[in-house]
């Protein structure tokens, strides 16, 4: 038994010793020494008589490639969480990350239990145009039963070649008639410029919403921030919204960049462990506006690409950065072929902003005991000066210049939209009502909230408090230590103290709910665009910067 408890640790070692051997062979360090190139043949010596060992005595069969990719897994778990093995089957989610393109329906499915519902469908999409709609119970995909399926196992049915056909069979929720679409697959490709607009009272000012950054993204900013100027040569200026956007390519970054700042300026540095890693960024074209006003949006799920575009208009003086402190991730990943399809994404570099700042807000090179990740020490972060002398600081994500914060979601709203009660409440409103009025104006009346609240009136979302929380965990511990009889009374008292009314918390958070269920039943009528414009009318980020940038004496102000 103490044999079978001690292979699963050690099959990680192996295997990280392979793939080890691996990235060392791709990236063709100059610097390793003998010594070092002496402990890589050794230990790949030691793997591959392991393994054949394995393969030969072991009492049971073994999977050889689940057993590398646990190994791998395992091996990694050690390092940042951006180098990861893409497996074949993996491969094509990964280039959706980078394109935006994959071949499917263009609609994804909700998890209820053991059931599987259409959750949003895309606008223009094969799935829109065979008639699915959001809440349609799906009861079979190609013959396939759908339900208890897992997220992989549907997206192996959805996903296929565009001009490939596929049967789907769904249940409408309410009229409980079933029917069959017969779907043929297209190219999916999501924009990563949902929205764009004029906005304002004046309609003076562009808005821009980028969301990742993909293949020729920074084409479709510019084109859109075009588009408007066009339609209004009078602009005051620019709004460029990069919250929660998660990053993507570094040249697509530096391409957008260039936009609003002069041909040959330095972006963006990048550094690793031998010197050819090196590399400087420069614009290489002309700029599309160097002189209109400039904002950025970003929130604490901006990362990577967003950063170095947000850190390097903050360095050149070019924009005021508005919103939450950023994510922090100054590392640079590539991908490298290890053959049968398969990839490493591994990080290389650490990138720094025209200032010389790196971002960087986690140390992952100094694990603590118990293997979590701490940010860098305060101690450890510099000043640096943008290029009118303003003090920016590495180590810690971009810090905006103008300092907001998202409020916080209720804990009864979270438990409310993870049961999906808001997604049924909308997929029931859209039934009995055929039209809305446009998502730029669109409301729920008083009484449509009223009539919301009512129907939640039956609904099980009773949720802990996070002091229920942390007095169940002192409850256990004094359970533990054979005290809780003796405070039982004290804890129930605290208990009923802490006990919270649901409809009194609903009516509390009443109007935040309200935006989140609107929110949702505009995406029915006007999809991810929708969304997008319905979320600006209670948007503190986006009036912060229409009011800047129509009051260029404040703009100009936090720029000097």
């Amino acid at each position: 038994m103490k044999y079978i408890n001690k292979l699963k640790p050690f099959r990680g070692f192996i295997a990280g010793v392979a793939l080890s051997t691996i990235v060392l062979l791709f990236i063709q360090a100059k610097t390793t020494s003998t010594e070092n190139l002496f402990e890589v043949s050794k230990n790949l010596d030691i793997y591959n008589n392991m393994f054949k060992e394995l393969n030969s005595y072991y009492v049971d069969p073994i999977e050889p490639g689940r057993l590398m990719k646990e190994g791998v897994d395992a091996m990694l778990e050690n390092l940042d969480p951006y180098t990861n093995y893409i497996t074949e089957s993996d491969v094509e989610e990964y280039q959706f990350m980078t394109t935006g393109k994959y071949g499917g329906i263009g609609a994804n499915m909700l998890h209820r239990g053991n059931d599987i519902y259409v959750g949003d469908v895309f606008e223009n999409s094969p799935a829109q145009k065979a008639g699915l709609h959001p809440g349609d119970l799906v009861l079979q995909i190609d013959n396939e039963p759908a339900a208890g399926k897992s997220v992989d196992d549907l997206g192996l049915l959805l996903k296929g070649s565009p001009g490939t056909k596929l049967t789907i069979r769904v249940k409408d929720p309410f009229t409980k008639v079933e029917s069959q679409k017969i779907i043929t697959r297209g190219e999916i490709e999501i924009s990563s410029v949902p929205y764009s607009a004029l906005t304002g009272d004046d309609k003076n000012v562009a808005y821009v919403k980028l969301t990742q950054f993909t293949q020729g993204c920074s084409r479709q900013v510019h084109d859109a921030f075009d588009s408007l100027y066009k339609a209004n040569p009078n602009l005051k200026g620019l709004i460029l919204d990069l919250r929660s956007n998660p990053g993507g390519l570094l040249e697509e970054a530096v391409s957008i960049c260039n936009l609003f700042i002069d041909k040959g300026q330095n972006v963006v540095i990048t550094k690793g462990k031998t010197p050819d890693i090196e590399k400087r960024y420069t614009t290489q074209n002309n700029p599309w506006n160097t002189q209109l006003p400039l904002t950025v949006l970003v929130n604490h799920s901006s990362a990577s690409s967003s950063e170095i575009v947000a850190g390097t208009l903050q360095d050149l003086d070019r924009a005021v950065i508005i919103g939450e402190r950023s994510y922090g991730k100054g590392l640079v990943q590539v991908t490298r072929p290890l053959g049968y399809n398969s990839h490493l994404k591994l990080t290389i570099a650490r990138y720094y902003t025209p200032s010389g700042r790196c971002i960087q807000a986690l140390d992952y090179s100094h694990r603590n005991a118990d293997k979590s990740v701490s940010k860098f020490a305060d101690s450890l972060k510099r000043q640096f000066k943008t290029k009118n002398g303003r003090a920016v600081f590495s180590a810690g994500g971009v810090e905006p210049d103008v300092k907001l914060q998202e409020p916080a979601i209720s804990a009864i709203e979270a438990n409310i939209i993870t049961k999906n009660y808001l997604f049924d409440y909308a997929t029931d409103y859209v039934r009995k009502h055929p039209t809305i009025a446009d998502a730029a104006l669109f409301s729920l009346t008083d009484g449509e909230m009223n009539d919301f609240i009512k129907w939640m009136a039956n609904k099980d979302y009773a949720y802990k408090s996070n002091l229920e929380i942390e007095l169940d965990s002192l409850k256990n511990m004094a359970i533990k230590e054979n005290k809780y009889s003796e405070a039982k009374k004290e804890f129930d008292a605290l208990r009923q103290k802490l006990a919270h009314d649901k409809k009194e918390e609903l009516l509390k958070y009443k109007e935040h709910i309200r935006q989140s269920l609107e929110n949702e039943i505009v995406s029915r009528y006007f999809y991810n665009k929708g969304r997008a414009v319905n979320g600006l009318r209670y948007d503190a980020y986006f009036d912060k910067a229409v009011y800047l940038l129509t009051h260029n004496a404040e703009y100009s102000r936090l720029l000097k």
